[in-house]
């Protein structure tokens, strides 16, 4: 089961030479590496020149584990609602990165809304442009992808706890990568309001009141539902900070103020 990449050429670099010195070099705008390890860090998924240096500059500062959950959304439709990728391979340009199929299987154990669905992820992007971030930082990385579209507030808290339950237990270290974009579409000045409510419930670690904020103030957050997740997950593994590394809108690089896209990176501990 070896998943190919679906964006290479247009979200990223597909020669691998070149991918790889541009991901080097977003790694390196990173402040000092957190001695504390990462339990959990969200970072963007648009396309490298949009996103690639707050991406860049929460992954180079994260201390994460060789082992790592991926949650994403869901932007096709397709697939169940927490679509686990059981096994094989993701290929990116140069290489691969395998699927850790030992945890994929306990974590379906763990709860049954959990589901083994490759459908879900062949044609979404927002896991496979990260990819080549976790592999220029360890080469050995494993991961288990998993695209959250469950939208039941219950759900996410449910499924949440019974990965971080899995994590906790693990007997070896295990992070998170959440993968998200912020408000889409709107003036810059408002998204960099509007994005700013989002992530000081998500640095609070307050996965209650992201999901509240977010609904209330239709900020257009991509990634909500697997931040959700994401966060109840964290606290059942002993997290108790969180920090905003870096926050950007696509304004700052095309030019155009009237309608960006925001992008945060977020490191919780």
């Amino acid at each position: 089961m070896q998943r190919q990449p679906v964006v290479a050429g247009r979200f990223y670099e597909a020669d691998p030479e070149r991918l790889n010195g541009m991901v080097d070099g977003f790694l390196g705008l990173a402040e000092a590496r957190r001695d504390e390890q990462t339990l959990l860090a969200m970072v963007p998924h648009a396309g490298y020149v949009f996103s690639g240096a707050v991406c860049g500059r929460t992954l180079g500062a994260a201390n994460l584990a060789r082992t790592i959950v991926m949650l994403g959304p869901n932007h096709t439709g397709k697939g169940d609602r927490f679509a686990l990728w059981p096994k094989g391979r993701w290929a990116i340009p140069g290489g691969a990165v395998s699927v850790d199929a030992a945890l994929a299987e306990t974590l379906l154990e763990a709860d049954p809304m959990l589901t083994p669905d490759t459908a879900a992820h062949l044609e979404e992007h927002s896991l496979e442009v990260i990819l080549p971030f976790l592999r220029r930082l360890d080469p050995e990385t494993v991961v288990v992808p998993i695209a959250v579209s469950g939208y039941v507030f219950e759900d996410l808290k449910r499924v949440g706890q019974a990965l971080g339950k899995v994590l906790a237990g693990l007997g070896r270290p295990a992070s998170i990568v959440v993968s998200s974009d912020m408000s889409h579409y709107i003036q810059h000045d408002e998204a960099k309001a509007r994005d700013a409510l989002a992530l000081e419930a998500a640095v609070a670690l307050d996965p209650r009141g992201l999901f509240d904020v977010v609904r209330r103030n239709n900020i257009t957050m991509c990634g909500v539902l697997p931040m959700v997740t994401g966060l109840y997950a964290a606290l059942e593994m002993g997290a108790t900070s969180g920090e905003v590394v870096s926050y950007a809108t696509s304004g700052e690089i095309y030019g155009d103020y009237d309608q960006v896209v925001g992008y945060a990176g977020v490191l919780v501990s």
